[in-house]
Parts: structure tokens; sequence; C-alpha cells
């Protein structure tokens, strides 16, 4: 039976990623097993809280239009919908960027003692935080971390960066220590460029990130999520990319080959699924996940934890899903009832 019945899938998002975030709700949404569960797909961007559409179990989706779209109330987190109020059993948190992957909307969920899919608002921020979750793991032996530099918004772009450059060499990348789906992202090759690259990155948040550039042998991804019996990784995937890094265009338009499972040697496929299950213990994380690392010649380096993967139809986790040979619609009920 069923451990849930009511259940709310929130997305859009305050970033950047609000669109991404859209496709992978309403996949996931479309994807919930439709003969156990009632399903909500709420709209949430800025503050503004709708709900979009619902699909009673048994029954046909019932989309809402434009204008029309009865709204959240925050207080309790209920809709009135023809008259009757709605609440949630659970709630399958699909947000990529802020607030779902900063920690604020579990916080929200936690003081509501509402029951949700990711990690806890704790656990969410810290992970996030590009910065903050590598600092985590300094005294972590089984996966290596490039060496990095952190800057704020505020700090002398200049001197950070000339100080960087003798420290970590060249190539870098700058990152946004708390951003996704690579915006905000630069490689550089030239001393004089990594000004320029560090207030692009400042354009996505206050904090970046730059890192010694790693030779990859492998770029490579594993997910990981808990069921009834523990902790388990699915298939890797080795992402091949035209762009020679896993950019926007590389993830978004094509200019990438996603090798599911991955073609690498059956030990390097154990480790990375080995290390991600342990670093999905030590970080404390719940639900579902995705570590990314690079594999080169002298071991294997965490790059970041993705605490809300992406779900549309062509990402990464779903199709580790089909590799695995696991039907998506049982899988998500595994998640949820898990969670």
């Amino acid at each position: 039976m069923a451990k849930y019945k009511s259940i709310a899938v929130i997305y859009g998002s305050d970033s950047s990623e609000w669109e991404i975030s859209c496709r992978s709700g309403e996949y996931t949404a479309s994807r919930i097993d439709e003969n156990r569960y009632d399903v909500y797909e709420i709209f949430a961007r800025f503050g503004q809280w709708n709900l979009v559409a619902m699909r009673k179990a048994g029954a046909m989706r019932t989309p809402f239009p434009e204008g029309a779209r009865p709204e959240v109330d925050k207080t309790d987190f209920s809709v009135m919908v023809l008259g009757e109020k709605v609440t949630f059993d659970f709630v399958y948190i699909i947000q990529h960027g802020a607030p779902g992957e900063t920690g604020l909307l579990q916080g929200y969920f936690e003081m509501l003692r509402i029951p949700f899919s990711t990690c806890s608002a704790f656990v969410t921020a810290v992970a996030f935080d590009k910065y903050s979750c590598k600092s985590y793991l300094r005294d972590v032996d089984y996966v290596k971390l490039a060496p990095d530099a952190f800057i704020r918004r505020g700090d002398d772009i200049e001197a950070f960066s000339k100080k960087t450059v003798e420290k970590l060499g060249l190539p870098l990348f700058v990152k946004p220590t708390d951003g996704g789906s690579s915006f905000g992202i630069s490689k550089v090759t030239k001393a004089e460029d990594l000004p320029t690259a560090i207030r692009f990155a400042f354009s996505e948040g206050s904090t970046v990130i730059v890192e010694k550039g790693i030779t990859p042998e492998h770029e490579l991804t594993c997910a990981v999520y808990t069921d009834a019996e523990g902790v388990k990784a699915l298939p890797v995937i080795e992402i091949i990319s035209e762009t020679g890094w896993f950019d926007y265009d590389a993830k978004y338009n094509g200019l990438s080959r996603e090798v599911c499972p991955a073609e690498i040697p059956d030990a390097l496929t154990r480790e990375v699924q080995d290390i991600s299950c342990r670093l999905y213990r030590h970080l404390g994380c719940k639900g579902l996940v995705r570590m990314d690392y690079i594999s080169a010649a002298d071991g294997i380096y965490f790059l970041e934890v993705n605490i809300i993967p992406g779900m549309t139809n062509a990402s990464l986790v779903p199709k580790m899903v089909r590799a695995a040979g696991l039907d998506m619609t049982a899988f998500l009920t595994t998640i949820i009832e898990n969670a």
C-alpha cells in the first residue's frame, strides 16, 4: 500500500535554470504512477506559486489556463480547487537553482512537516554551493579534489587573478559557487582572460570558485538513490563533449555524446559507483542525486553533486534508469516511498 496519496510536484525556479526546471517537472509529473497517486503540478517563480495542472488517480490530466490558475496558500502549502481545499502528503521538488537547490524550499517544508523528495535543508545548502561542498569533503581519502581558489563579490579581482594564476597555473575553470546547468562557467587558458571570466561568473551569483584544470581521461557521472534495501548506484555515463568540456551547448544543444553504460573498464565503473555511494552517505543525502567526476591519470576527481538532477526524457538520470532496465514510473515510486 502506498505511503502517500496526494503528491505535489513543484517546478520552476528563481534562477536562470527555470525553463529547464519546468521541462524536468512536467516530465516527472507525467511519469508518476497515475493509478497510485493524485498529482498536482505547481509552478513557482519569484514568490508566485500557482497550480498549473492536476491529475487524480485513474483520471486524465487537467491543465488550468493561464490567468485562472489557483494560487497556493503558503501558510500551509494548500490550494483551493473547485471550492475544495487540497493539502499534500508529499512534495516532489524538481526546482533547479534557487530556492529548490539552496535549501530554502526544503526548510519551508521542514517547518510545515511535509515530507519531500530531496536532501534536507542543511545538506542541500552545503551540497549546492560548490566551494562549501568541496570544503566538506577535504578530508575524504577515496576521491580527489582539484586545487581551487575562492573569491567573493567586492574583492579585488585583479589581485586575486594574479595570485590564482601563480598558485594554480593554467588552464582554469571559473564557476559561480551556487549555479547549475553551466550558467556563468568559463574555461580560461590565458592569464589575462581570468578577470573577465570571474566577472561573468558574478552575473550568476555573489561567490566564485576557480579550479585548476585537470586533464581528463574520462568525464563521468553516476546517480545514487535509496530503495527499501539501502543506497544504490545507477549505471555510470561517460560524457564525450565536442566543445572540450561539458558546457551549456554540450548539455542542451546536442554538442556531446553520452555513452550509457560508459564504455570504461569494469573496475573503473565499480570504483565510481562505490565513491558515489560513499559520498551520498558522507554528505547525508536523501532521495535521488547525481555525482559528476573526471577520471584522470592520477585518479578520480570529484566535480560536484547535483541534488536535483535534470529529469527530462533526454536527461542523464532517465538514461541511467533505462540502462539499468528499470521502469521510470516504478523508479519514481521507489524515490517517493523511500525518501
